[in-house]
């Protein structure tokens, strides 16, 4: 159905061409069919837009309606347009630097700045010359014996399996040229991770895929013999995801093909379950000795876990834990309840779990908090794709920051909603070797690092013009947030932000007090004397 119009173009311009379209002259009709004839077969041929690859003539309609757009849209609601996830300006800025165009608009900001919602940072004065040096941050504290200098910007968790073969290898082509990370998502490691080399964080959730014995239990031989590779930089245990933290998930048998089993480590044709809890430990001390072996199998490298906040007292009870046993992840990423995902109940994606700005203010406050910030490092996750939204949330305590769908836009994704389908028009999130052939390595890979490359610039254009030299430096106060057409505060004025050792030294002070004393390091159930 893909090349149908293509097709019945062909088939037209034969009958024309021996004569056998007695309504239309033969000239005239050969006149008008050999362009769309010769358009459609360079589109074909060409790899640079993934979409014309796999409709050919049709495909040439989103163009139309993107040039159309500007012009329309006092007329049109954008949202009808562009669906929910991201605005057509958002996707904009990803393509232009992911082709390496000039990222730079005309006639000033379309955004209203006087909205609920809207954030700037306060620059400065003295603001410092533009340093186009790597921004990194070195990941792994005193337990850990082989940390790992990351990128500020890496790729999130996006399966083999919800993800095809060849964008699998893009992303992992683009971080190697980069020199950034690729998350592989809990469907484990693939052939498609290992072409290139690139660095890998490994994401372990409830299916422990590629480190599972028979029954679906965690085996430890396994995962060291996986941990062992040199391509893996750190592991990452997810606990839950913000698109549908606590729901699981299931891939059906067919869709298990044998080089999803392979990476799974799971029987080809059967259902692969992930289940909503973990089976190698049932409470927090369990979950943060368990953490403590994955390093020791590791042979040193960073470990740490992904969640999104829920019940604040769950998250307490794992900093009780921690200080408790003595032994500290490496690293916590905060997804936001924003995150995307392939497929969701409408429930889960809109309404369980923390947006990503609360998730990460509590994270923060609840490290400093315990006296552990000092030795975690904080990632954050949800919705991030630009240099200012990197700026923000590392003005709240994030150390780093993950993308999925920038790096997705980065692919040719042109969010049709399609992910769910096994048709997505572009080839990215299928598992159809038809649809992926429209998504071409060579082309996509260098689109990846250099949304990468151009992101972090920007990134670090927003740092100087603050007038600080890294990132690390933001603090909340350079954030302000707009709560309504007359009020905006600096972010320390809207959100609460704790003294080191506050939880520890007084308690009684904090914002979740209660939640304190419920958290219990024996249990993930809340205290209740």
């Amino acid at each position: 159905m893909r090349f149908l119009v293509y097709a019945a173009v062909l088939a037209l311009t034969a009958l024309a061409a021996a004569d056998q379209l007695p309504w239309i002259d033969r000239g005239w009709a050969l006149a008008v069919l050999l362009p769309f004839v010769a358009l459609g077969t360079w589109n074909l041929l060409q790899s640079s837009h993934s979409l014309l690859r796999n409709y050919p003539l049709v495909g040439h309609v989103r163009w139309l309606f993107e040039e159309a757009r500007p012009y329309l849209r006092q007329y049109v609601v954008e949202s009808n347009l562009d669906g929910r996830p991201f605005s057509r300006e958002q996707r904009s800025v990803v393509y232009q630097r992911a082709k390496d165009l000039e990222g730079v608009r005309p006639f000033g900001t379309e955004t209203d700045v006087y909205g609920s919602e809207y954030e700037w940072i306060e620059h400065s004065m003295a603001a410092l010359p533009h340093d186009h040096q790597p921004l990194r941050v070195t990941i792994g504290g005193d337990q850990c014996a082989r940390p790992y200098d990351a990128s500020v910007l890496d790729i999130s968790a996006m399966s083999f399996g919800s993800l095809g073969a060849r964008a699998i290898e893009a992303l992992n082509l683009g971080a190697k040229l980069g020199g950034f990370a690729h998350d592989t998502g809990e469907g484990g490691i693939s052939r498609y991770h290992r072409i290139h080399g690139g660095d890998i964080i490994w994401e372990i959730g409830s299916g422990y895929f590629g480190c599972r014995d028979e029954r679906g239990r965690f085996d430890p031989a396994r995962f060291a013999d996986q941990a062992a590779d040199d391509q893996i930089k750190m592991v990452e245990v997810k606990l839950s995801q913000g698109a549908k933290p606590g729901h699981g998930g299931m891939l059906p048998g067919p869709k298990v093909t044998a080089e999803i089993a392979e990476a799974r480590g799971v029987p080809a044709g059967q259902d692969c379950v992930s289940p909503p809890f973990h089976s190698a430990f049932s409470t927090p001390i369990e979950m943060i000795q368990f953490l403590g072996r994955l390093r020791e199998l590791a042979g040193g490298k960073p470990v740490g876990f992904k969640l999104c906040i829920g019940q604040r007292w769950e998250f307490l009870a794992l900093c009780k834990a921690m200080l408790e046993t003595g032994i500290r992840p490496d690293f916590v990423v905060v997804d936001g309840a924003e995150g995307g995902t392939g497929a969701a109940p409408a429930e889960f994606s809109d309404h369980v779990g923390a947006p990503l700005r609360d998730g990460l203010v509590f994270v923060r406050n609840a490290l400093v908090g315990t006296g552990l910030r000092d030795h975690i490092r904080i990632g954050a996750s949800g919705k991030i794709v630009t240099g200012f939204g990197m700026a923000a949330n590392m003005a709240m305590g994030a150390d780093w920051c993950n993308s999925a769908r920038g790096f997705m836009f980065a692919l040719g994704c042109v969010q049709s909603l399609r992910c769910h389908t096994n048709t997505c028009p572009t080839g990215v999130a299928t598992q159809d070797p038809g649809r992926q052939r429209a998504l071409v390595v060579a082309d996509k890979a260098p689109r990846v690092a250099r949304f990468h490359r151009n992101t972090v610039e920007a990134l670090a254009s927003v740092v100087a013009a603050a007038g600080l030299a890294h990132p690390r430096e933001l603090r909340p106060h350079h954030v302000w947030h707009r709560l309504s057409a007359i009020e905006a505060r600096p972010a320390d004025r809207v959100y609460r932000f704790l003294a080191p050792r506050q939880y520890l030294d007084d308690p009684d002070s904090t914002e979740h007090a209660a939640a304190w004393r419920m958290a219990d390091a024996n249990s993930f159930r809340p205290r209740t004397s």
